[in-house]
């Protein structure tokens, strides 16, 4: 085994790391699993990037989070350690699902270096996927509700608390900000393919899921 060496895009400033995958134009590459600019804490925001790059590269995540689709992109995706994250869900989903998940509409919104923390004792499971785990989605039992401190890209401070499907994503976006992918947190016998999600897995609650696949579900959709 080698010596590990980083990558060309470890040395390069974030500033000029921006600037360059804003020359391409239209959405940006996703990282996949496996670089580790996914597996390192994303360096908090402090002006490294100036403001009118800044705005710049936001569009792009938010356009990029867009195409994908998604529900949510944070910047270590798209290959840059920053502690930036954006988020937005129109929640396009049947009466059902939002009532079992909590999933409600969300605006878009912009996390700048944010942090949570959970609100209450409450736990929930269900499958989630990642942009940067094309493929696959996996059970994950995370808080019910948690709060939220971060800014947006205005400077100004965001003190909230999410719950149901919001807080998944707001805890999904800031653990990548940590060097955490969904799967550290997963119950691995879930884990299933696109493809058995659509024919086997559709249902609100993965309890059917638990039940046939062998794994317990430790949150109120036990």
């Amino acid at each position: 085994m080698g010596t590990a060496m980083g990558t060309p895009s470890d040395r390069v400033p974030l500033a000029e790391r921006v600037e360059e995958l804003l020359t391409v134009g239209g959405p940006l590459p996703i990282v996949a699993a496996g670089d580790p600019v996914l597996r390192r804490a994303a360096e908090p925001y402090d002006g490294q990037v100036a403001p009118a790059l800044f705005e710049r590269f936001v569009e792009a995540l938010r356009l990029t989070m867009h195409a994908a689709p998604g529900v949510g992109l944070a910047a270590p995706q798209v290959g840059v350690g920053l502690r930036v994250a954006v988020i937005e869900d129109p929640a396009p989903v049947p009466d059902e699902v939002r009532v079992a998940r909590g999933r409600v509409p969300q605006p878009f919104r912009v996390l700048v270096n944010p942090s949570y923390e959970p609100a209450g004792a409450g736990r929930a499971a269900f499958f989630e996927g990642c942009l940067s785990v094309p493929g696959w989605q996996a059970v994950v039992a995370r808080h019910a509700e948690v709060r939220l401190r971060a800014h947006d890209e205005h400077g100004r401070a965001v003190d909230e608390v999410f719950a149901g499907w919001p807080a998944r994503i707001v805890q999904h976006e800031t653990d990548h900000l940590d060097g955490t992918l969904y799967l550290d947190r997963a119950e691995l016998r879930s884990l299933a393919s696109n493809a058995a999600m659509a024919e086997l897995w559709s249902q609100p609650t993965p309890r059917r899921a638990a039940s046939a696949l062998g794994f317990e579900l430790p949150g109120p959709a036990a």
